[in-house]
């Protein structure tokens, strides 16, 4: 089918009512955090004790639900995707952060999320890293959204323009060893508007990745008094920079809590969250505006920037409960109860297909969507998720699985920079008796290979009805013939 024909077609689809008998669709605001670990927000055990309080997140926590079980995919690139298409990444062929040079990104033929709201009359906005293709052709502003301003790939290419001074973050190398931008050219922060050429606004470096959550932030909270004052409903997507490496904070909070770039990077981040808070606020929709604060991954790997992922072993990059669990915290005046905690097992991948039926939006029918609604266990209408557990790629490697309170590994790789260990009979973890995943229970517990191999078993089933889309394809993509 034609690509266009096939977009038109589904935009017919998307007239159903409301769901969840709301008046109006809500305005959704999702504050994304690049690398923020488990255990760095006050309401997450963290907070003080990593150097700076952070009131207004915790209070935010109060306000509505907050997840323990909260679960995403290894990297950042594949984390992004399954957000904003309901798709594990292997489907998608954005299953591991992209090489500079090497094609990459989501295919037109994906439907976003900002495509499915903005079907429903949703402005739409992102401000930040997009990291889902670094052609022009794949900006996000050819895939939903009205307008753009961030990076198209990932803040470590920052630190090219240290590598050949003294910095506190690179030792000095000399021009000739360094990096030279006639061999690899700069990249930049991008400003697109939908239909119209992206411009370039300024070189990314050291300099201008400290002061991009101010942008971000200062530029998010314009589209929201704008939208609210005109009464249009509004999908407003904020990938923070913060606390990605280089974590720097802007210089207005270099030094503000006295205990180091974490600390006040830490401070900053609560900030910038708060003047979202506000904006809502001051706009006069924080009653019919769901809010979402969520972290991408588990935290950093390398030091001295290394996250504290709370009771968790492990790193991003990897299947480990570090690695999959990341903060969660969702308010919705009036649909959502204030100051719920739940332990029950939600996806990433969750939020597109909830966000989507909250719009009064279908997801598409044509394609394998992993996304399951999960609004019925934030409403607290439910005590129990609507997923039992997930397979957990770490690139295109099956690594591992979970299901109910239960981890299979397949594939032993405790921390980014260690070498995968396929494993000769899989390890079994309790993950309430044994949050470290230190003591292997396989030997008497074999009944467990049933369940977690159904789920294993019905998504590989699922990948040969509906072929993944290799990494690197080109557009136009359409689905082989089934």
């Amino acid at each position: 089918m034609n690509i266009h024909l096939s977009r038109l077609a589904l935009l017919a689809t998307l007239s159903a009512p409301l769901a969840y008998g709301q008046a109006a669709p809500p305005n959704i605001v999702i504050m994304l955090y690049d690398n923020l670990a488990y255990g760095e927000l006050g309401s997450y055990g963290g907070g003080v004790i990593r150097g700076a309080e952070t009131p207004r997140i915790d209070r935010l926590a109060e306000e509505g639900i907050r997840l323990t079980n909260f679960n995403v995919e290894a990297q950042c690139t594949p984390s992004r995707s399954a957000l904003l298409t309901g798709r594990f990444s292997i489907r998608s062929g954005t299953y591991r952060v992209p090489r500079a040079g090497a094609p990459d990104g989501l295919t037109l033929w994906e439907q976003t999320l900002a495509e499915l709201l903005s079907a429903r009359g949703y402005a739409t906005g992102i401000w930040g890293k997009w990291h889902l293709g670094s052609s022009e052709a794949r900006f996000p502003t050819h895939q939903g959204f009205d307008e753009w301003y961030g990076v198209p790939r990932t803040y470590d290419e920052v630190m090219w323009s240290g590598s050949d001074q003294a910095s506190d973050l690179t030792p000095a190398m000399g021009s000739k060893q360094g990096w030279n931008e006639n061999l690899v050219p700069a990249q930049y922060i991008y400003e697109a508007r939908k239909d119209e050429a992206p411009s370039q606004v300024k070189k990314l470096d050291l300099a201008s990745k400290r002061t991009l959550d101010a942008e971000l932030t200062e530029r998010a909270t314009a589209f929201i008094k704008r939208n609210a004052a005109a009464g249009k409903p509004f999908f407003a997507y904020i990938p923070f920079s913060l606390p990605h490496m280089p974590t720097q904070p802007n210089p207005e909070f270099a030094g503000k809590t006295g205990n180091g770039s974490w600390a006040d990077s830490l401070a900053e981040m609560d900030h910038r969250a708060g003047q979202v808070l506000d904006a809502l606020k001051a706009a006069g929709v924080e009653q019919n505006t769901l809010v979402i604060l969520a972290s991408d991954n588990g935290g950093e790997a390398t030091y001295p920037w290394r996250g504290a992922n709370g009771p968790w072993r492990g790193t991003y990059f990897t299947a480990m409960e570090a690695g999959l669990r990341a903060p969660f915290i969702l308010r919705w005046p009036g649909h959502v109860p204030a100051g719920k905690v739940s332990n029950e097992i939600v996806h990433i991948v969750d939020l597109y297909t909830t966000l989507a039926h909250a719009a009064g939006a279908e997801v598409p029918k044509d394609r394998a969507v992993d996304g399951v609604d999960q609004m019925a266990l934030f409403s607290g209408q439910q005590a129990n998720s609507n997923r039992e557990g997930f397979p957990a790629y770490v690139a295109d490697r099956l690594t591992a699985v979970k299901w109910r309170n239960w981890k299979l590994h397949f594939i032993q790789q405790d921390e980014m920079y260690d070498i995968p260990q396929t494993l000769a009979f899989p390890r079994l973890y309790n993950l309430l008796t044994d949050l470290r995943e230190e003591h292997d229970l396989m030997i008497g517990n074999t009944w467990i290979l049933k369940p977690t191999m159904e789920v294993v078993g019905g998504f590989k089933a699922s990948l040969e009805k509906y072929p993944p889309i290799e990494a690197g394809t080109p557009d136009p993509y359409t689905p082989a013939s089934r």
